[in-house]
C-alpha cells in the first residue's frame, strides 16, 4: 500500500525528527539533507508539492555551541535553539539550494493554531509558498515556546499541519522500521505491523516501553499523530528515515513501513 499512497499523494508532509537529521557525532548530517533534497525535488517535478516539518535547531546548536551541552537551564535551552535554527535552515537552504530550490522557515507554537487569525495566515502562507514552487519547512519556536505555549513534539506539529494545509499524506520518518507490535530494540521476535485500518484496534495489541525513547513520546506520539489526522481523511506513512534513498525505496515497494490507512 505504501507505493499506492506515495503515488497517489498529491500534496505530503513529511516530518524528520532529530534523530534522523544527526549523525553519529551528534551534528547535522549533511549528506542525508543533500539525499533528501535530491529525492523531494524528483517528487516535486512528477507533479507533488511538498511540506517539510523539521526538528534540529537544538543539535545544530549544540554542534555550534558545545560548551552548552550540559547545561538545562530553559533559557540556555531557548537560546541553544536559536542559534541552531539558523544553522539548521542554512543546511536546508544549501541542500536544496544544489537542485535549484527555494526553502521558506514558518516558526510555530501552539497558539498559532488557536488562533483562528493567526491559521487563516499560516494556511494562505503555506499555499502561497507551495503555489510558487517554494518548500515550507516547519519547526515549533522553541526559542519562545514555553509549557503554556508549547506544542509538545513535531510529530503534532506535523499532524496539525497537515490537517491546516489539507494534505494527501503524511510520511513520519523514525528510527526503526514503523509500528510494532512491540519494541523491536528490545525484543527480536517483535513484528512489523505493515497495515493499520483500525489504531484504536490496533492499540490493544501493541506493548509500548516506558523507560525508552520508544515509548516516551517516540512511536506514541506517531501513533497518535496518525489517528490526529485519520479522520480528516489523510492516510499516514511511518518508516525508518536513515534508510538510503529512503523516499524512493518507499515510493518503489523495496522499504518497509507502516501505512496507517483510511476507511
Amino acid at each position: 500500500m505504501i507505493p499506492e499512497l506515495i503515488a497517489n499523494a498529491r500534496k505530503i508532509v513529511i516530518k524528520i525528527g532529530s534523530n534522523t537529521l544527526a549523525d553519529q557525532d551528534g551534528r547535522i548530517n549533511i549528506a542525508f539533507l543533500e539525499e533528501l533534497a535530491a529525492q523531494v525535488t524528483t517528487l516535486i517535478k512528477d507533479g507533488k508539492q511538498i511540506v517539510i516539518v523539521s526538528s534540529g535547531a537544538q543539535v545544530a546548536g549544540l554542534s555550534i555551541m558545545g560548551k552548552w551541552a550540559r547545561k538545562r537551564d530553559l533559557h540556555y535551552r531557548q537560546a541553544l535553539c536559536a542559534v541552531g535554527q539558523v544553522e539548521l535552515m542554512g543546511a536546508w537552504t544549501r541542500a536544496f539550494g544544489k537542485n535549484g530550490q527555494h526553502i521558506a522557515q514558518i516558526l510555530l507554537t501552539r497558539d498559532d493554531f488557536s488562533d483562528p487569525i493567526r491559521t487563516l495566515n499560516m494556511r494562505n502562507t503555506l499555499f502561497t509558498l507551495v503555489d510558487e514552487g517554494i518548500i515550507p519547512i516547519i519547526n515549533e519556536n522553541d526559542t519562545v515556546s514555553v509549557e503554556e505555549i508549547k506544542i509538545g513534539d513535531n510529530d503534532t506539529l506535523a499532524a496539525q499541519s497537515a490537517i491546516l494545509w489539507s494534505a494527501d499524506l503524511l510520511i513520519l520518518f523514525s528510527d526503526i522500521d514503523g509500528l510494532y507490535n512491540k519494541n523491536p530494540k528490545e525484543y527480536p521476535d517483535a513484528e512489523l505491523l505493515r497495515e493499520v485500518w483500525d489504531i484504536d484496534e490496533a492499540r490493544k495489541h501493541i506493548t509500548i516501553g516506558a523507560t525508552n525513547s520508544f515509548g516516551t513520546g517516540g512511536i506514541a506520539t506517531k501513533i497518535d499523530a496518525a489517528q490526529r489526522i485519520q479522520s480528516y481523511g489523510i492516510a499516514t506513512i511511518l518508516a525508518h528515515g536513515g534508510k538510503p534513498r529512503v523516499l524512493e525505496a518507499l515510493a518503489a515497494g523495496t522499504q518497509p513501513g507502516t501505512a496507517f490507512l483510511i476507511n
